[in-house]
Protein backbone atom coordinates (compact mmCIF):
# COMPACT_ATOMS: atom_id res chain seq x y z
CA UNK A 1 0.00 0.00 0.00
CA UNK A 2 1.16 3.60 -0.60
CA UNK A 3 0.23 6.56 1.32
CA UNK A 4 -1.31 8.38 -1.28
CA UNK A 5 -3.59 5.34 -1.24
CA UNK A 6 -4.25 6.35 2.48
CA UNK A 7 -5.23 9.79 1.11
CA UNK A 8 -7.17 9.07 -1.35
CA UNK A 9 -9.30 6.55 0.64
CA UNK A 10 -9.44 9.50 3.25
CA UNK A 11 -11.09 11.75 0.67
CA UNK A 12 -13.42 9.13 -0.43
CA UNK A 13 -14.51 8.21 3.23
CA UNK A 14 -14.72 11.98 4.86
CA UNK A 15 -15.35 13.98 1.97
CA UNK A 16 -16.35 17.77 2.86
CA UNK A 17 -15.20 17.03 6.48
CA UNK A 18 -12.44 19.51 7.77
CA UNK A 19 -9.24 17.59 7.45
CA UNK A 20 -7.04 20.44 8.60
CA UNK A 21 -7.19 24.23 10.14
CA UNK A 22 -4.94 26.37 10.60
CA UNK A 23 -6.30 30.04 11.87
CA UNK A 24 -9.21 30.93 9.37
CA UNK A 25 -8.02 28.32 6.78
CA UNK A 26 -9.80 25.17 6.62
CA UNK A 27 -9.25 22.56 3.65
CA UNK A 28 -11.44 18.92 3.46
CA UNK A 29 -10.13 15.84 3.18
CA UNK A 30 -11.21 16.01 -0.49
CA UNK A 31 -9.42 19.44 -1.00
CA UNK A 32 -6.42 17.75 0.92
CA UNK A 33 -5.88 15.15 -1.96
CA UNK A 34 -6.41 17.47 -4.46
CA UNK A 35 -3.75 19.75 -3.50
CA UNK A 36 -1.76 17.03 -2.95
CA UNK A 37 -2.16 15.81 -6.66
CA UNK A 38 -1.92 19.13 -8.33
CA UNK A 39 1.41 20.25 -6.30
CA UNK A 40 2.92 16.63 -7.21
CA UNK A 41 2.09 17.14 -11.18
CA UNK A 42 3.47 19.94 -10.72
CA UNK A 43 6.77 18.96 -9.22
CA UNK A 44 7.14 16.20 -11.92
CA UNK A 45 6.46 18.67 -14.54
CA UNK A 46 9.30 20.70 -13.27
CA UNK A 47 11.71 18.04 -14.22
CA UNK A 48 12.01 16.35 -10.94
CA UNK A 49 12.06 12.66 -11.19
CA UNK A 50 11.09 9.67 -8.67
CA UNK A 51 13.82 9.14 -6.01
CA UNK A 52 14.67 12.89 -5.93
CA UNK A 53 15.78 14.75 -2.24
CA UNK A 54 13.59 17.43 -2.11
CA UNK A 55 13.98 19.94 1.60
CA UNK A 56 10.73 21.01 3.18
CA UNK A 57 11.67 24.02 5.08
CA UNK A 58 7.92 25.42 6.39
CA UNK A 59 6.46 26.39 9.27
CA UNK A 60 4.16 24.68 11.45
CA UNK A 61 0.77 24.94 8.65
CA UNK A 62 -1.03 23.29 6.25
CA UNK A 63 1.30 24.28 3.07
CA UNK A 64 4.39 21.85 5.02
CA UNK A 65 1.81 19.16 5.26
CA UNK A 66 0.57 19.64 1.36
CA UNK A 67 4.51 19.84 0.52
CA UNK A 68 4.66 16.21 3.06
CA UNK A 69 2.48 14.30 1.24
CA UNK A 70 2.72 15.84 -2.57
CA UNK A 71 5.91 14.81 -2.18
CA UNK A 72 5.09 11.12 -1.05
CA UNK A 73 2.12 10.94 -4.26
CA UNK A 74 5.38 11.68 -6.41
CA UNK A 75 8.09 9.17 -5.57
CA UNK A 76 10.21 12.28 -4.20
CA UNK A 77 11.84 11.86 -0.86
CA UNK A 78 11.31 14.32 1.45
CA UNK A 79 13.91 15.93 3.32
CA UNK A 80 13.60 16.82 7.28
CA UNK A 81 13.85 20.28 8.11
CA UNK A 82 12.92 22.54 11.23
CA UNK A 83 12.85 26.51 10.61
CA UNK A 84 14.64 26.66 13.88
CA UNK A 85 17.51 25.38 13.12
CA UNK A 86 20.48 27.38 11.42
CA UNK A 87 21.10 28.45 8.11
CA UNK A 88 24.31 26.25 8.18
CA UNK A 89 22.13 23.06 9.49
CA UNK A 90 19.93 23.53 6.81
CA UNK A 91 22.67 23.80 3.71
CA UNK A 92 24.48 20.59 5.16
CA UNK A 93 21.52 18.57 5.25
CA UNK A 94 20.53 19.43 1.58
CA UNK A 95 24.23 18.99 0.83
CA UNK A 96 24.56 15.73 2.48
CA UNK A 97 21.29 14.37 1.07
CA UNK A 98 22.40 15.23 -2.27
CA UNK A 99 19.05 17.50 -2.75
CA UNK A 100 17.90 19.26 -6.45
CA UNK A 101 15.53 21.22 -4.83
CA UNK A 102 13.93 22.73 -1.42
CA UNK A 103 11.09 24.17 -0.64
CA UNK A 104 11.32 27.25 1.63
CA UNK A 105 9.76 30.30 3.34
CA UNK A 106 13.46 32.48 2.98
CA UNK A 107 13.15 36.06 1.54
CA UNK A 108 16.84 36.70 1.82
CA UNK A 109 18.43 36.42 -1.63
CA UNK A 110 22.06 35.26 -0.22
CA UNK A 111 20.63 32.70 2.15
CA UNK A 112 18.67 30.91 -0.47
CA UNK A 113 21.83 31.23 -2.70
CA UNK A 114 23.40 29.63 0.39
CA UNK A 115 21.64 26.47 0.73
CA UNK A 116 23.39 25.65 -2.85
CA UNK A 117 20.37 23.35 -4.33
CA UNK A 118 19.52 23.65 -7.72
CA UNK A 119 15.74 24.63 -7.11
CA UNK A 120 15.16 26.60 -3.93
CA UNK A 121 10.90 26.85 -4.81
CA UNK A 122 9.90 29.75 -2.49
CA UNK A 123 6.59 30.94 -1.49
CA UNK A 124 5.66 32.57 -4.93
CA UNK A 125 6.29 29.65 -6.82
CA UNK A 126 5.33 27.06 -4.31
CA UNK A 127 1.71 28.70 -4.49
CA UNK A 128 2.08 28.86 -8.55
CA UNK A 129 3.00 25.38 -8.33
CA UNK A 130 0.18 24.23 -6.19
CA UNK A 131 -2.49 25.84 -7.98
CA UNK A 132 -1.10 25.16 -11.80
CA UNK A 133 -0.57 21.24 -11.19
CA UNK A 134 -2.10 18.47 -12.97
CA UNK A 135 -5.80 17.28 -10.97
CA UNK A 136 -5.58 14.23 -12.43
CA UNK A 137 -3.90 11.81 -9.90
CA UNK A 138 -0.27 11.39 -8.51
CA UNK A 139 0.33 8.22 -7.55
CA UNK A 140 4.19 7.29 -8.32
CA UNK A 141 4.28 3.54 -7.64
CA UNK A 142 7.18 3.37 -5.17
CA UNK A 143 8.81 0.13 -3.38
CA UNK A 144 7.85 -0.32 0.04
CA UNK A 145 11.77 -0.71 1.03
CA UNK A 146 12.68 2.16 -0.74
CA UNK A 147 13.45 5.53 0.69
CA UNK A 148 10.56 7.44 1.63
CA UNK A 149 12.19 10.54 3.37
CA UNK A 150 15.15 11.27 5.24
CA UNK A 151 15.10 12.11 8.84
CA UNK A 152 18.07 13.69 11.18
CA UNK A 153 19.56 12.61 13.80
CA UNK A 154 19.76 15.47 17.37
CA UNK A 155 23.28 15.84 16.63
CA UNK A 156 23.24 15.88 20.44
CA UNK A 157 26.50 13.50 20.00
CA UNK A 158 28.15 15.26 17.05
CA UNK A 159 27.06 15.91 13.51
CA UNK A 160 23.60 14.80 12.78
CA UNK A 161 23.62 11.22 10.03
CA UNK A 162 20.48 11.06 7.74
CA UNK A 163 17.58 8.12 8.34
CA UNK A 164 16.53 6.70 5.78
CA UNK A 165 12.94 6.00 6.22
CA UNK A 166 10.69 3.49 3.99
CA UNK A 167 6.94 3.42 3.15
CA UNK A 168 7.01 -0.05 5.27
CA UNK A 169 8.32 1.86 8.41
CA UNK A 170 6.11 4.72 8.15
CA UNK A 171 2.78 2.62 7.59
CA UNK A 172 4.60 0.31 10.71
CA UNK A 173 4.72 3.09 12.56
CA UNK A 174 1.02 4.05 11.38
CA UNK A 175 -0.38 0.52 12.98
CA UNK A 176 1.68 0.98 15.76
CA UNK A 177 -0.28 4.34 16.75
CA UNK A 178 -3.69 2.97 15.53
CA UNK A 179 -3.04 -0.41 17.71
CA UNK A 180 -1.55 1.34 20.79
CA UNK A 181 -0.92 4.83 21.38
CA UNK A 182 -4.06 6.43 19.89
CA UNK A 183 -6.50 3.84 19.83
CA UNK A 184 -9.40 5.92 20.30
CA UNK A 185 -9.06 8.70 17.42
CA UNK A 186 -12.19 8.58 15.90
CA UNK A 187 -14.05 10.42 13.30
CA UNK A 188 -15.70 14.13 14.12
CA UNK A 189 -12.95 14.71 16.97
CA UNK A 190 -10.12 16.89 17.21
CA UNK A 191 -6.18 16.73 17.10
CA UNK A 192 -4.20 19.90 18.13
CA UNK A 193 -0.70 20.05 16.50
CA UNK A 194 1.21 21.94 19.11
CA UNK A 195 4.73 20.91 18.67
CA UNK A 196 6.44 20.60 15.65
CA UNK A 197 5.17 18.98 12.65
CA UNK A 198 8.36 18.70 11.30
CA UNK A 199 9.59 16.58 14.26
CA UNK A 200 7.37 14.34 16.37
CA UNK A 201 3.48 16.01 15.87
CA UNK A 202 3.74 15.43 12.52
CA UNK A 203 3.89 11.82 12.94
CA UNK A 204 0.32 11.95 14.63
CA UNK A 205 -1.14 13.82 11.31
CA UNK A 206 -1.55 10.03 9.06
CA UNK A 207 -3.14 8.24 12.11
CA UNK A 208 -5.84 11.65 12.52
CA UNK A 209 -6.31 11.23 8.40
CA UNK A 210 -6.63 7.45 8.17
CA UNK A 211 -9.54 8.24 11.02
CA UNK A 212 -11.31 11.13 10.09
CA UNK A 213 -9.95 13.50 12.81
CA UNK A 214 -9.54 17.62 12.15
CA UNK A 215 -5.91 18.43 12.63
CA UNK A 216 -5.85 21.88 14.32
CA UNK A 217 -2.39 23.38 13.06
CA UNK A 218 -0.57 25.89 15.53
CA UNK A 219 1.79 27.76 13.18
CA UNK A 220 4.03 28.13 16.73
CA UNK A 221 3.64 27.11 20.30
CA UNK A 222 2.30 29.61 23.16
CA UNK A 223 0.93 28.04 26.41
CA UNK A 224 -1.21 30.38 26.76
CA UNK A 225 -3.16 30.33 23.40
CA UNK A 226 -2.57 26.26 23.87
CA UNK A 227 -5.00 26.60 26.92
CA UNK A 228 -7.35 28.39 24.97
CA UNK A 229 -7.57 27.04 21.61
CA UNK A 230 -7.86 23.30 23.50
CA UNK A 231 -10.56 24.75 25.39
CA UNK A 232 -12.32 26.85 22.55
CA UNK A 233 -12.17 24.13 20.54
CA UNK A 234 -12.71 21.33 22.44
CA UNK A 235 -9.78 19.00 21.25
CA UNK A 236 -9.70 15.52 22.14
CA UNK A 237 -6.20 14.70 21.77
CA UNK A 238 -2.69 16.60 21.55
CA UNK A 239 0.98 15.59 21.46
CA UNK A 240 3.20 17.92 24.16
CA UNK A 241 7.07 17.11 24.40
CA UNK A 242 7.60 17.50 28.31
CA UNK A 243 8.96 20.56 28.02
CA UNK A 244 5.90 22.25 26.62
CA UNK A 245 4.14 20.43 29.37
CA UNK A 246 5.68 22.10 32.38
CA UNK A 247 4.96 25.16 30.19
CA UNK A 248 1.32 24.49 29.94
CA UNK A 249 1.42 23.38 33.73
CA UNK A 250 2.78 26.98 34.17
CA UNK A 251 0.15 29.07 32.19
CA UNK A 252 -2.62 30.88 34.57
CA UNK A 253 -5.76 29.76 32.54
CA UNK A 254 -4.51 25.83 32.95
CA UNK A 255 -6.63 25.43 36.16
CA UNK A 256 -9.80 27.48 35.23
CA UNK A 257 -10.45 26.44 31.23
CA UNK A 258 -12.88 24.12 30.68
CA UNK A 259 -11.26 21.26 28.17
CA UNK A 260 -12.59 18.42 26.13
CA UNK A 261 -8.95 16.38 26.55
CA UNK A 262 -9.33 12.80 26.02
CA UNK A 263 -5.46 11.59 25.20
CA UNK A 264 -2.21 13.70 26.03
CA UNK A 265 0.90 11.79 24.16
CA UNK A 266 3.98 12.37 25.17
CA UNK A 267 7.53 11.65 24.16
CA UNK A 268 10.68 12.52 22.24
CA UNK A 269 12.75 13.61 25.67
CA UNK A 270 12.12 12.00 29.44
CA UNK A 271 9.56 13.64 31.74
CA UNK A 272 10.16 14.23 35.55
CA UNK A 273 7.65 12.17 37.49
CA UNK A 274 7.29 15.49 39.63
CA UNK A 275 5.70 17.20 36.27
CA UNK A 276 3.74 14.31 35.28
CA UNK A 277 2.05 13.97 38.59
CA UNK A 278 1.00 17.06 38.62
CA UNK A 279 -0.62 16.97 34.55
CA UNK A 280 -2.24 14.12 35.91
CA UNK A 281 -3.55 16.03 38.48
CA UNK A 282 -4.96 18.58 36.71
CA UNK A 283 -6.07 16.38 33.05
CA UNK A 284 -6.60 13.16 34.87
CA UNK A 285 -4.97 9.85 34.05
CA UNK A 286 -4.80 10.64 30.00
CA UNK A 287 -1.15 10.64 29.34
CA UNK A 288 0.13 7.95 27.29
CA UNK A 289 4.52 7.93 26.77
CA UNK A 290 5.59 7.22 23.45
CA UNK A 291 9.48 6.59 23.19
CA UNK A 292 11.44 6.25 19.97
CA UNK A 293 14.17 7.96 18.13
CA UNK A 294 15.25 8.97 14.83
CA UNK A 295 15.89 5.37 13.77
CA UNK A 296 13.05 4.27 14.74
CA UNK A 297 10.62 7.13 14.79
CA UNK A 298 8.51 7.56 17.80
CA UNK A 299 7.83 3.59 17.74
CA UNK A 300 9.93 1.39 20.57
CA UNK A 301 7.81 1.09 23.57
CA UNK A 302 4.33 2.74 24.55
CA UNK A 303 3.26 3.40 28.29
CA UNK A 304 -0.11 3.49 28.45
CA UNK A 305 -2.90 5.96 30.28
CA UNK A 306 -3.57 2.64 32.89
CA UNK A 307 0.20 2.09 33.45
CA UNK A 308 1.19 5.54 34.79
CA UNK A 309 1.68 4.05 38.10
CA UNK A 310 5.29 2.54 37.29
CA UNK A 311 6.71 5.54 37.63
CA UNK A 312 9.88 6.32 35.43
CA UNK A 313 8.80 3.64 33.09
CA UNK A 314 9.01 4.31 29.37
CA UNK A 315 6.04 1.30 29.09
CA UNK A 316 6.13 -2.17 27.43
CA UNK A 317 7.07 -2.44 23.50
CA UNK A 318 4.75 -1.48 20.76
CA UNK A 319 2.83 -4.64 19.24
CA UNK A 320 5.01 -4.67 16.21
CA UNK A 321 8.63 -4.07 18.24
CA UNK A 322 10.93 -6.86 19.81
CA UNK A 323 12.64 -4.71 22.57
CA UNK A 324 15.60 -6.15 25.07
CA UNK A 325 18.23 -4.64 26.89
CA UNK A 326 22.02 -5.76 25.92
CA UNK A 327 25.45 -5.42 27.25
CA UNK A 328 28.55 -3.86 25.80
CA UNK A 329 29.25 -7.60 24.26
CA UNK A 330 25.56 -7.61 22.80
CA UNK A 331 24.70 -10.22 25.49
CA UNK A 332 21.28 -10.04 26.93
CA UNK A 333 20.61 -9.08 30.39
CA UNK A 334 18.58 -10.45 32.79
CA UNK A 335 15.20 -8.24 34.07
CA UNK A 336 16.59 -5.32 36.17
CA UNK A 337 20.38 -5.61 34.91
CA UNK A 338 21.50 -1.91 33.50
CA UNK A 339 22.42 -1.95 29.53
CA UNK A 340 21.70 -0.72 26.29
CA UNK A 341 18.64 -0.82 24.99
CA UNK A 342 18.04 -2.95 21.54
CA UNK A 343 14.99 -3.07 19.62
CA UNK A 344 13.87 -4.44 15.99
CA UNK A 345 11.20 -4.89 13.78
CA UNK A 346 9.87 -3.27 10.74
CA UNK A 347 9.12 0.34 12.14
CA UNK A 348 13.31 1.16 11.92
CA UNK A 349 15.27 2.77 9.54
CA UNK A 350 16.43 0.93 6.66
CA UNK A 351 20.03 2.64 7.02
CA UNK A 352 22.12 5.50 7.66
CA UNK A 353 21.90 7.51 4.40
CA UNK A 354 25.73 6.90 2.33
CA UNK A 355 27.05 5.96 6.08
CA UNK A 356 27.36 2.22 5.50
CA UNK A 357 30.16 2.16 8.78
CA UNK A 358 28.11 3.97 10.99
CA UNK A 359 24.83 1.85 9.87
CA UNK A 360 26.88 -1.58 10.89
CA UNK A 361 27.52 -0.31 13.78
CA UNK A 362 24.00 0.69 14.65
CA UNK A 363 22.88 -2.54 13.78
CA UNK A 364 24.72 -5.25 15.32
CA UNK A 365 23.29 -8.70 15.56
CA UNK A 366 20.63 -7.67 13.63
CA UNK A 367 19.40 -5.15 16.37
CA UNK A 368 19.13 -1.30 16.49
CA UNK A 369 21.09 -0.06 19.29
CA UNK A 370 19.66 2.83 20.62
CA UNK A 371 22.38 4.24 22.15
CA UNK A 372 20.21 4.64 25.46
CA UNK A 373 20.74 3.24 28.97
CA UNK A 374 17.78 1.14 30.35
CA UNK A 375 16.68 -2.24 32.12
CA UNK A 376 13.47 -4.13 31.83
CA UNK A 377 11.40 -4.95 34.76
CA UNK A 378 9.68 -8.59 35.73
CA UNK A 379 6.93 -7.53 34.11
CA UNK A 380 8.03 -6.71 30.99
CA UNK A 381 8.14 -2.67 31.37
CA UNK A 382 10.99 -1.01 30.51
CA UNK A 383 12.65 2.27 32.19
CA UNK A 384 15.41 5.12 30.47
CA UNK A 385 18.07 5.64 32.98
CA UNK A 386 20.01 8.37 30.54
CA UNK A 387 21.66 8.32 26.72
CA UNK A 388 25.15 6.10 27.15
CA UNK A 389 27.23 8.48 26.19
CA UNK A 390 25.96 11.20 28.80
CA UNK A 391 27.42 9.12 31.73
CA UNK A 392 29.45 11.28 34.34
CA UNK A 393 31.85 9.35 36.18
CA UNK A 394 32.22 11.39 40.02
CA UNK A 395 34.15 10.06 42.59
CA UNK A 396 34.91 6.91 40.45
CA UNK A 397 30.90 6.29 40.65
CA UNK A 398 28.47 6.23 37.51
CA UNK A 399 26.08 9.29 37.78
CA UNK A 400 23.23 9.92 35.18
CA UNK A 401 22.56 13.34 34.86
CA UNK A 402 18.55 12.36 34.35
CA UNK A 403 18.41 10.72 37.60
CA UNK A 404 19.75 13.96 39.36
CA UNK A 405 17.57 16.05 37.39
CA UNK A 406 14.32 13.75 38.51
CA UNK A 407 15.22 15.19 41.62
CA UNK A 408 15.77 18.39 41.24
CA UNK A 409 12.55 18.71 39.04
CA UNK A 410 10.58 17.82 42.61
CA UNK A 411 11.76 20.77 44.24
CA UNK A 412 8.80 23.09 44.41
CA UNK A 413 9.07 25.72 42.29
CA UNK A 414 11.77 24.82 39.75
CA UNK A 415 10.92 23.93 36.16
CA UNK A 416 13.38 23.20 34.05
CA UNK A 417 16.84 21.56 35.48
CA UNK A 418 19.81 20.43 33.35
CA UNK A 419 22.96 18.20 35.01
CA UNK A 420 26.46 18.16 33.32
CA UNK A 421 29.73 16.92 34.06
CA UNK A 422 32.62 19.91 34.79
CA UNK A 423 36.21 18.95 34.83
CA UNK A 424 37.61 18.49 38.28
CA UNK A 425 40.58 17.04 39.43
CA UNK A 426 39.57 15.63 42.61
CA UNK A 427 35.53 13.89 41.54
CA UNK A 428 36.80 13.90 37.37
CA UNK A 429 33.16 15.03 36.74
CA UNK A 430 32.06 17.50 39.10
CA UNK A 431 28.42 17.73 39.33
CA UNK A 432 26.90 20.71 38.30
CA UNK A 433 22.84 22.01 38.09
CA UNK A 434 21.23 24.37 35.81
CA UNK A 435 17.46 24.82 36.39
CA UNK A 436 15.32 27.42 35.59
CA UNK A 437 12.15 28.34 38.27
CA UNK A 438 9.43 30.43 39.50
CA UNK A 439 10.66 33.80 41.25
CA UNK A 440 11.56 33.03 45.14
CA UNK A 441 13.54 29.87 44.91
CA UNK A 442 16.99 30.11 45.57
CA UNK A 443 20.09 27.72 44.61
CA UNK A 444 20.45 27.21 48.41
CA UNK A 445 16.65 25.86 48.40
CA UNK A 446 17.27 23.45 45.78
CA UNK A 447 20.89 22.37 46.93
CA UNK A 448 19.30 21.16 50.55
CA UNK A 449 16.76 19.40 48.69
CA UNK A 450 19.19 17.60 46.59
CA UNK A 451 20.66 16.98 50.35
CA UNK A 452 17.43 15.34 51.50
CA UNK A 453 16.89 13.04 48.09
CA UNK A 454 20.53 12.29 46.51
CA UNK A 455 23.16 10.24 47.49
CA UNK A 456 26.11 12.44 48.62
CA UNK A 457 28.29 11.46 45.41
CA UNK A 458 25.18 12.26 43.03
CA UNK A 459 24.54 15.71 44.27
CA UNK A 460 25.29 18.62 42.32
CA UNK A 461 28.49 20.68 44.05
CA UNK A 462 26.81 24.09 42.54
CA UNK A 463 23.65 24.77 41.29
CA UNK A 464 22.45 27.96 38.44
CA UNK A 465 19.17 30.31 38.13
CA UNK A 466 18.85 30.80 34.27
CA UNK A 467 16.21 32.71 32.64
CA UNK A 468 15.68 29.66 30.52
CA UNK A 469 17.71 26.59 29.47
CA UNK A 470 18.75 26.11 25.60
CA UNK A 471 16.75 24.12 23.62
CA UNK A 472 16.72 22.67 20.22
CA UNK A 473 14.52 22.72 17.30
CA UNK A 474 12.82 19.74 19.25
CA UNK A 475 12.25 21.56 22.14
CA UNK A 476 14.77 19.31 24.01
CA UNK A 477 17.17 20.63 26.49
CA UNK A 478 20.65 21.05 25.11
CA UNK A 479 23.15 19.79 28.22
CA UNK A 480 25.84 20.11 25.28
CA UNK A 481 25.38 23.99 24.90
CA UNK A 482 24.76 24.31 28.66
CA UNK A 483 27.88 22.75 29.12
CA UNK A 484 29.71 24.48 26.35
CA UNK A 485 28.66 27.80 28.02
CA UNK A 486 30.16 26.86 31.56
CA UNK A 487 33.40 25.63 30.32
CA UNK A 488 33.77 28.62 27.94
CA UNK A 489 33.39 30.80 31.15
CA UNK A 490 35.58 29.07 33.04
CA UNK A 491 38.70 29.23 30.60
CA UNK A 492 38.04 32.98 30.28
CA UNK A 493 37.98 33.21 34.56
CA UNK A 494 41.42 31.21 34.43
CA UNK A 495 42.69 33.97 32.49
CA UNK A 496 42.08 36.92 34.43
Amino acid sequence: MSIGSLIRRAALYFGEAPCLVERDRIVSFREFDRLTDKLGNALLAEGFVAGDRIGVLLPNGIDCLVAYYALAKSGLVRVGMNTRETLDNHAFKLADSGSRGVIHTLADADEIARLGVERPIGPAEFAKLATSGAETPCLIDRPLDAPYRLGYTGGTTGRSKAVTLTTRGELSELSAFLTDLTPDLAHGQTFLHAAPIAHASGAFFLPSLARGVRSLVMPRFDAAEFVALAAREKCEHTFLVPTMLAMVMEAPEVETAVFALKSISYGASPIAPALLQRAEKRFGRIFAQTYGQAESPMVITCLKPEDHDRVGSCGRPFTIVEVAVFDDEDRPLAPGERGEIVCRGPQTMAYYWNNPEATAQAFRSGWLHTGDVGYMDSDGFFYLVDRKNDMLISGGYNVYPREVEDVLLACEGVVEAAVVGLPDEKWGDRIHAVVSCRAGVSPETILAHARENLASYKRPKGVEIWPELPKSSANKILRRAIRETLLARMSQEAST
